[in-house]
């Protein structure tokens, strides 16, 4: 059973999980209602060692939970997945099947916003208290790119180096509603000999010193 665990999930749940394959990794897809049958399935199959579980937005419909699981013995991996709407995003804990979910669970409760019911201490892991919002959630606007000039160039030429950009783009994650593209940067050429700068003043001007001495 273990050597072949996609038959033996599609065995198990029929047509209602679908097995693919992921760069050689096994990949179950779910509903909801299986998810936690899934994941003790199989570890029953002998994915007893329980990697990563985490979020993956997927706008403007569904949030997509995904959990790594491994066979140590045979050295194989299976990815379990399931989708849940993004308006209101709620899952059955996993951590009565494996107890490593715990943190897992939490983390991507404060950053995606998936509610897991059963969880025994669903509270902040990473955020401060009083955060607001789920910062891994493509809508959660980056303020900090706003309050902060980010450093270095953004586009080709921004530094004053290499060809212009075509266009100027805000820092990601800000809307374009939220602040005005930077002022384009001065370059060093007034502050050069013979630069601009030196040529309003006549200096390096082979012209304006031939007017001067006649």
């Amino acid at each position: 059973m273990t050597a072949d665990i996609g038959a033996a999930i599609r065995e198990r749940f029929g047509s209602r999980a679908e097995i693919s394959d992921a760069f050689g990794q096994v990949v179950a897809d779910v509903a909801p209602e299986d998810w936690v049958e899934a994941l003790a399935f199989a570890r029953s199959c002998g994915f007893e060692f329980f990697d990563w579980l985490t979020g993956v937005d997927d706008p403007p419909e569904a949030i997509q939970v995904v959990a790594h699981v491994v066979n140590l013995t045979g050295v194989r991996h299976l990815l379990v997945r399931t989708r849940v709407p993004r308006d209101d995003p709620r899952l059955p804990s996993v951590t009565g099947v494996f107890r490593g979910a715990d943190w897992h669970e939490r983390e991507t409760y404060e950053m995606f916003g998936v509610v897991f019911e059963g969880h025994p201490d669903l509270r902040p892991l990473l955020l401060p208290d009083g955060f607001e919002g789920h910062p891994l959630r493509k809508d959660f606007v980056l303020a900090a790119r706003v309050a902060k000039a980010w450093p270095g160039a953004k586009e080709p030429g921004e530094s004053g180096h290499g060809p212009p950009s075509r266009r100027r783009m805000l820092p990601p994650g800000v809307p374009a509603d939220w602040a005005k593209p930077a002022p384009e940067p001065r370059g060093p050429a007034a502050e050069r000999p013979g630069g601009p700068a030196a040529g309003r003043s006549g200096a390096g001007d082979p012209g304006a010193q031939g007017e001067g001495d006649g």
